[in-house]
């Protein structure tokens, strides 16, 4: 039992449990935008007498398909995703980058074996072979 409670009591665990309630929170927010702005506005736009856009439907050989519904949630799985992937996506990509870049200053590969090693290393920690060290004022700046 007390393994089980460590594993409800860490962070992790936590932090995800509070992400998967606030993006539920927010997919039924952005779920009624779409349903009581976007589709009325579509409606609108598209000359349609009916302001529901959910019921909207079109019949073939006596098979209705009710392709409004199918737009809704296309709307809202587009918002979803651009939002996720501006104000998630994004950010990490630049954050993860500068992290490169800064250990591209100071680091570089191996010769050998193609390893990371701290540029001014002499000899490389994975394969031993000798380097030739770098001059400080040959290096890039920091």
């Amino acid at each position: 039992m007390g393994g089980f409670k460590k594993f409800l009591i860490r962070g992790n665990l936590v932090e995800m449990a509070v992400a998967v309630v606030v993006g539920a929170t927010f997919s039924g927010l952005v779920q009624a935008m779409v349903a009581d702005f976007i589709t009325p506005l579509i409606g609108a736009v598209t000359g349609g007498h009916r302001p529901d856009f959910s019921k909207y439907s079109f019949t073939v050989n006596g098979s209705e398909f009710r392709y409004g519904d199918f737009v809704n949630h296309l709307l809202t799985f587009l918002i979803i995703a651009a939002v996720i992937y501006w104000l998630v996506v994004m950010p990490m990509t630049r954050l993860i980058s500068f992290f490169d870049r800064d250990k591209k200053t100071s680091e570089k590969q191996c010769p050998e074996c193609l390893s990371d090693i701290p540029v001014d290393a002499r000899r490389c920690a994975f394969c031993t072979v000798e380097l030739t060290a770098v001059p400080a004022n040959d290096r890039p700046p920091a």
